[in-house]
Order: C-alpha cells, then structure tokens, then sequence
C-alpha cells in the first residue's frame, strides 16, 4: 500500500531481503490517496481519504467518465510510486478486490501491462463448505471475479485458480489454516493473511477485530507446515506460482 504511514519502511525491509517477492496492493477504497483529494473528488470523502462506499463509489466510476478518469490517475500514480521503489513486481491485487470491479479491472490490466506485472490476484473462494451466507457473497462475487480474470489473462496476466481466506479475514488463524490444507484443490491457490505482532496503532484503527498475532501464529505453527507437507502442496511466491 503505497499511500500508507508505513510504506517507505516496508519497502526498507523488503530491500533488505532480496529473496522476498513483494507486490502492489492498489488502493481505490478505504485508505489514504496518493494524489491530492481535489484532483480526485469522485473518489474521496469530506476528509480526503478515499471513500468507503464501495457501492456508490462503484457506481461512479462505471458511469462517469470523470470518475473513471480519476481512477484511473490515482491508479496510475500507485503504480509509479511502487516502480519508483525499486522493487520488482511480483504481482498485483487490489484493497478491498476492488480490482475485480468491471471498469477498475480493465484500468488494472492495462497499467499491468504498461509496467510489466506478471501476475494478479482473482478472490476465487470454493464455495464447498461455506456457511449459507458466506456462499451467497462468493456466488455474488464469482462473475466479477470471472470477468475480471478473462480481462487479465487477455492482457498477459498469469491469475490463481482458486483463493483462500476471503470469508476468513481477520481469522487466518491456525484452525483455518487446517482447514484449507486440507481441501486444496489442483492449481494455484493463494491464502491470504494479515500477520503481525500485535494490534497497534493504524492496525488497531482500520482493521478493529482482526487477530493479526494469531495469524501470525499460523505461520509459524509447525501443525500447518506438517499439515501442508500431507497434502503435497510446492510453496512459492505468486508469480513463480503461477508461471
């Protein structure tokens, strides 16, 4: 996340670990702009971050032309900024997958192409298992989430076939992670997490409830690494996954 308080310590520490394969986490919803809120109005609240509406600001973009052109300069100055870096593309996703919105998705594969991103996230959650309600979200999200893919793949972008941790964010904790090894399917799956030591500050404020030190824990958890061993999963970076 480009725009965040604490981005240019993330990249420090990512250019300390040369082997770490690390990406772009766009940002149209729900955080902090890159650009100033009066170049982007469509896409900004009363207090200059960008809006959390996600319906309305959805709206917008795919009807209004000036909106889609805002996205698409707020899009393209975090993509600047990552490559500014100096950090390689590993892949790309997008907060919130808002990527996956119709018009968004179309912005992203471009600005994909145009800086040379090999790979791209699809919330592609099997739906086998899910609570009744939660099945219901990923059959709303499901041809979004198609469409999307079919306009990636069409700009060159390698995809997941299948993605876990979407009904469990904020929860990735051991147990869950029991639970997707033991139901991978064949391809490429992704797990997404949040770890972090504790739940402090900007964490505290913008991700209320969510246990990132036990998603920590999974991680380190010798029972999940055991338990993916059984189940003959190759752990790899996205794009090397996905190649």
């Amino acid at each position: 996340m480009v725009g965040a308080p604490s981005a240019a310590e993330a990249v420090a520490l990512a250019k300390a670990d040369p082997g770490l394969k690390v990406g772009l986490h766009l940002v149209l919803t729900h955080g902090v702009p890159l650009l100033a809120p009066r170049t982007i109005p469509a896409l900004v609240d009363r207090r200059g971050r960008l809006r959390e509406d996600m319906a309305a600001l959805g709206a917008a973009i795919f009807f209004s032309s000036s909106a889609r052109r805002q996205a698409e300069a707020e899009a393209r100055a975090q993509f600047e900024a990552y490559a500014a870096t100096g950090l390689a593309f590993d892949h790309v996703n997008g907060h919130n997958h808002f990527h996956i919105h119709p018009t968004v998705a179309g912005i992203v594969a471009r600005l994909a192409r145009e800086f040379r991103v090999p790979a791209i996230r699809v919330p592609a959650q099997p739906w086998a298992g899910l609570p009744l309600a939660q099945a219901g979200m990923a059959a709303v999200m499901a041809p979004w989430s198609a469409l999307a893919r079919r306009r990636f793949e069409a700009a060159g972008l390698k995809t997941n076939d299948t993605l876990f941790g979407l009904f469990e964010t904020g929860a990735m904790d051991e147990a869950a992670w029991l639970r997707v090894a033991e139901r991978l399917p064949d391809g490429v799956s992704e797990v997404y997490c949040h770890p972090a030591t504790a739940s402090l500050g900007v964490l505290a404020r913008e991700m209320p409830g969510y246990r990132h030190a036990d998603e920590l824990a999974a991680l380190l958890s010798p029972r999940v690494r055991a338990a993916l061993e059984r189940s003959g999963a190759q752990l790899l970076p996205f794009a090397e996954a996905v190649a």
